[in-house]
């Protein structure tokens, strides 16, 4: 007898696209962790003024315009392994759009220090790529020599000689977007299957200090396509693909409070923060105005946002009054947030180039509070902001 479909019997996928709104194949690998996934088609058709007769609308003409919009969450996992891309890399890259640059890993020379790493060998990094030590991770600021570089923040044990320089994944910023595929699978096989072709990403956040660490992607797609009306040639397949077999999935989830915040014009930890977020807009618009299709036919992006929303405790240390000054004098400051704290469950976002705007005091709890809302961060050439996994 047939039932209910269950929320919970729900499995997602992604995947890069070889070209605009050509659904890549996936593996077991590529499932990432399902949160809430929000699709929606309309047709797009202006209002109907032929008179009829009567007082009755007599229908639109089929084989409209589409427009496609998305909105998903999901939850920061452990690493399948070091130094892997996490299976959600693609919807990073869409979101930034510059693929993951990997360092698999070094080890640590006598002339290492709290800012300053010394390789034993040539360390092959750039400036802004991430590495990860004893728990924590820091973004390059310099690359000093072929064999030393110097970080964005201080870590709070030296490196020794001979220690291990852990690996990492760091996605960049590009002018030109990828698309990527979208699965959406269910239980039992018989459900509606879907799968969103072309999806462009639009906007992506994440948020500090929540109950878990969650990152949230929304954007436009060129097409939802269903294992019920699936025809030959949508997403250029000839089939509605199957799920892969099952394979290993880590559940294990990262508690939302772990993890580190440095800011100002020189680094300083932060432990007063009780909220953060972090947005990047891409401005989105699609080829979709074009006559001869009802499917856009490209992405399109505008000038790129980056911006935070910051809230924390005021103190009467020589730290926090330094925040309030930048905002006053319109000086950009630093900001980079680690999510986690071990290996493997390390998250990373930097942001060289921060203007704070004067924050808003907040004086009806029991402590007083300051609320920094659309600080935006700036640059010079796709550097406003950069992301890692460790």
């Amino acid at each position: 007898m047939s039932s209910y479909i269950s929320s919970n019997d729900n499995r997602w996928y992604c995947q890069l696209e070889a070209a605009y709104g050509q659904v890549g194949s996936i593996a077991a690998q590529n499932r990432f962790p399902a949160v809430k996934l929000t699709a929606r088609q309309q047709l797009e058709l202006g209002e109907r003024r032929d008179k009829n007769g009567s007082r009755t609308f007599v229908g639109n003409p089929p084989n409209g315009r589409r427009k496609t919009t998305f909105d998903i969450k999901t939850y920061m996992t452990t690493l399948s392994q070091p130094g892997a891309s996490p299976a959600y890399g693609p919807l990073f890259q869409a979101a930034m759009g510059a693929p993951g640059q990997i360092f698999y890993g070094a080890t640590s020379s006598a002339t290492s220090s709290l800012t300053t790493i010394g390789f034993t060998a040539p360390h092959g990094l750039a400036v802004q790529q991430a590495v990860q030590y004893n728990g924590e991770l820091r973004f390059v600021a310099a690359v000093i020599d072929a064999s030393t570089v110097l970080l964005n923040a201080p870590f709070s044990i030296a490196p020794t000689a001979g220690a291990s320089i852990g690996p990492t994944v760091t996605y960049g910023l590009a002018s030109v977007l990828p698309s990527v595929s979208i699965f959406d699978y269910w239980s039992p096989a018989t459900a509606v299957h879907r799968i969103l072709s072309g999806a462009a990403i639009d906007k992506f956040s994440v948020n500090i200090n929540g109950d878990y660490h969650e990152f949230q992607f929304s954007g436009v797609a060129q097409d939802l396509i269903d294992s019920t009306s699936f025809s030959s040639g949508s997403g250029q397949l000839t089939a509605f693909p199957p799920e892969p077999a099952a394979g290993n999935f880590d559940y294990t989830i990262v508690a939302g409070h772990l993890g580190q915040a440095w800011m100002g014009t020189v680094a300083n930890r932060f432990y007063t923060i009780t909220s953060a977020a972090v947005q990047l807009s891409n401005n989105l618009d699609l080829r979709a105005r074009e006559f001869g299709s009802t499917l856009p036919r490209a992405i399109s992006p505008g000038r790129r946002t980056v911006s935070m929303d910051l809230d924390l405790f005021e103190q009467d240390d020589a730290a926090t009054p330094e925040l309030y000054q930048a905002a006053r004098q319109q000086s950009p400051i630093s900001v980079s947030f680690q999510l986690g704290q071990s290996a493997g469950q390390l998250f990373g976002v930097s942001m060289n180039s921060v203007v704070p705007e004067v924050p808003e005091f907040e004086d009806g709890d029991r402590r007083l509070q300051w609320k920094f809302r659309n600080s935006r961060s700036q640059g010079t050439a796709n550097d406003e902001i950069v992301v890692a996994f460790g």
